[in-house]
C-alpha cells in the first residue's frame, strides 16, 4: 500500500491517494499524512482510484480520521472508488457518514 499526499496551493485541501491494500499495515503512514495538518486544512479528499482491497481496519482508520479532523463537521470526501469498494461502503452504511464517489 502506498500513501501519497498532495496539498492545494492555498493549503486548504489535502488529497490523500491510496493504492493497493488499505488495511492495518498502513495505519501509521495513513495517520501521519494528515495529523500534522490538523487545523490548517479545511477539506480532506481520500482518492481510492488504486485501492484493490479494504477491510474493517480501514473503515476504523477513516472513522478515527473523521473524529480527529472535526467529527460530524469535518469535510472529508472519498472519491474514485471501484464498484466493489463502493459496495462495501454502502453495505456498512458508510455512505451515510461521508460522501462516497
Amino acid at each position: 500500500m502506498a500513501v501519497k499526499e498532495q496539498i492545494s496551493t492555498d493549503g486548504k485541501v489535502l488529497t490523500i491517494s491510496l493504492s493497493g491494500r488499505f488495511d492495518v499495515s498502513v495505519y501509521k503512514d495513513f495517520s501521519e499524512v494528515y495529523k500534522d495538518k490538523l487545523g490548517s486544512v479545511a477539506h480532506y479528499v481520500i482518492d481510492m482510484a488504486e485501492v484493490e482491497y479494504l477491510d474493517s481496519s480501514a473503515l476504523g482508520m477513516l472513522l478515527m480520521m473523521r473524529e480527529r479532523v472535526g467529527g460530524t463537521g469535518a469535510l472529508i470526501e472519498i472519491i474514485n472508488c471501484s464498484p466493489g469498494i463502493k459496495k462495501i461502503f454502502q453495505t456498512v452504511n458508510f455512505d451515510k457518514l461521508l460522501p462516497i464517489g
